[in-house]
């Protein structure tokens, strides 16, 4: 495919001049959509794809200042050239605060003019595009978008992710609630070729079918009530990049059926149209759902299935990958005390007991919001139980369940990850039980004090890593 065209939306109540700057502004290669009405402005303003924006900053219904803050509120990333018959130094400094990127005086003598900031603005709108996906791709290599995960589950995820990321296949990724699934798709699109190619994402679930349908397939002018111009779906955003549909699941039948087309055939019709376009567009779509269940109860398509599970990854609950919850919480610790200012170095032992404890119905998220809590709350330099959410004050280390959590690990490695935690934990307890004094908890765990405190760096104990223990003060 070629060169992507710059669209451009021009506002103003002037007809004449609307016609003139939008034919001006197609032969300069610009994609142009014209609209002369404020409350149509409004609407335009959430075209996917949308780059610059030419407004007349006097308009009747809504003022152009309005819209321009709407639009700057709603789409931050869109530039916007200001347009007024009534040029004031104060009205200039106004729109440039509001965001606005330049500001042209009407009547145009010269049209070059027009063409000439337009195209600068579409330019800067581009490099801050790609700025911002080359700062997503070198996330994702850094660390598969925010995945992280040593246990031997987490890293089949990421050798999937590396083998089929090169495709064009569709791919349905499985997974309960804040398992990453979102992370998975965006690390599956920055690591394909479609890398410097729009990423758009959609939650199923959150619009009702005629909205969910105007959204991936865009409509005609018309086509419902509060269609009053055409739009673009989201397939037609994300041509030659990636749409991921999350929560799939939900979609109602008649979308199913469209979707069905859409991957069968690569092209879309806009609701309340004929007209057929062709796509080229990645599908990842995730879902929480059994949807083997839901197409035994006919309430998900068979053939849509077999579509979408082209690939399946599946994720597994945080649950099922315990030795990972060491892992995540120090990497949410770096990032929310970086965020806060809060520099902590650790998280004592009774607190990761918690944590490793704990079943984690909400997984990945509901840690991550635990350490966010903690680190708003605690006190540097180490996160204690104390921090921690009360739902999870109360959670005792229960050996029963800490063994069916590693039940899934061969006996040698579960083994080994429940010796370690122990062994962590008894010289945590030993070093708390005499004030953090070394040389005496060595005394009572029958060890000389060298390898007491050799036992206590190669354990990672927080107590001692920190700082607090003292080796001889309080000896005799």
């Amino acid at each position: 495919m070629g060169e992507r065209k710059a669209q451009v939306l021009v506002v103003d109540d002037d007809r004449v001049l609307l016609r003139v700057v939008a034919e001006v502004l197609r032969r300069a290669g610009f994609e142009v959509t014209s609209v002369a009405d404020s409350l149509e402005a409004l609407a335009a303003i959430t075209e996917p794809g949308l780059d610059v924006v030419m407004l007349d900053i006097r308009m009747p219904n809504v003022d152009g200042m309005e819209i321009l803050r709407e639009l700057k509120s709603r789409r931050p990333d869109v530039e916007v050239v200001m347009m007024t018959a009534f040029a004031t130094v104060p009205a200039a400094v106004e729109a440039l605060k509001a965001g606005a990127y330049d500001y042209l005086t009407k009547p145009f003598h010269d049209l070059d003019e027009v063409i000439f900031t337009v195209q600068k603005a579409a330019e800067r709108k581009a490099i801050l595009d790609r700025n911002r996906q080359l700062e997503g791709m070198i996330e994702a290599q850094q660390s598969f978008e925010g995945l992280i995960g040593q246990g031997a589950k987490m890293q089949e995820v990421f050798r999937l992710i590396e083998g089929v990321a090169y495709s064009s296949a569709t791919i349905l990724v499985q997974g309960e609630s804040g398992t990453g699934k979102e992370l998975v798709a965006r690390a599956l699109h920055y690591k394909s070729p479609r890398r410097d190619r729009p990423f758009i994402a959609i939650n199923c679930s959150a619009l009702t079918e005629t909205l969910l349908e105007s959204e991936l397939f865009g409509h005609v002018r018309g086509a419902f009530t509060g269609a009053t111009i055409n739009k673009k779906g989201l397939f037609e955003a994300a041509d030659t990049g990636t749409l991921f549909l999350d929560e799939i699941g939900e979609i109602p039948h008649s979308t199913q059926v469209r979707l069905l087309r859409v991957l069968q055939e690569c092209e879309i019709k806009k609701v309340g149209s004929t007209e057929v376009t062709k796509v080229d567009v990645r599908v990842i779509a995730a879902t929480n759902k059994n949807l083997l269940t839901e197409m035994s109860e006919r309430r998900f398509r068979e053939d849509l299935y077999y579509r979408l599970n082209v690939i399946s990854i599946q994720l597994p609950p945080l649950r099922e990958r315990p030795e990972d919850i060491p892992l995540l919480a120090h990497h949410f610790l770096a990032r929310f005390g970086e965020k806060t200012g809060k520099k902590f170095t650790s998280i004592d032992a009774e607190a990761m007991g918690t944590l490793t404890s704990y079943n984690w119905p909400g997984n990945i998220r509901q840690l991550e919001n635990a350490i966010e809590r903690a680190v708003v709350l605690g006190r540097v330099p180490s996160i204690t139980r104390a921090d921690l959410p009360p739902g999870l004050e109360g959670a005792k280390p229960d050996v029963d369940a800490t063994v069916a959590r590693l039940a899934h690990l061969p006996y040698l490695e579960a083994k080994k990850l429940a010796l370690y935690a122990f062994e962590r934990r008894y010289l945590s307890m030993v070093l708390s039980r005499y004030s953090d004094n070394v040389s005496l908890a060595a005394k009572a765990a029958g060890v000389d004090r060298s390898n007491f405190r050799r036992l206590l760096k190669q354990f990672e104990v927080e107590r001692y890593l920190a700082g607090k223990a003292d080796d001889d003060k309080s000896v005799p």
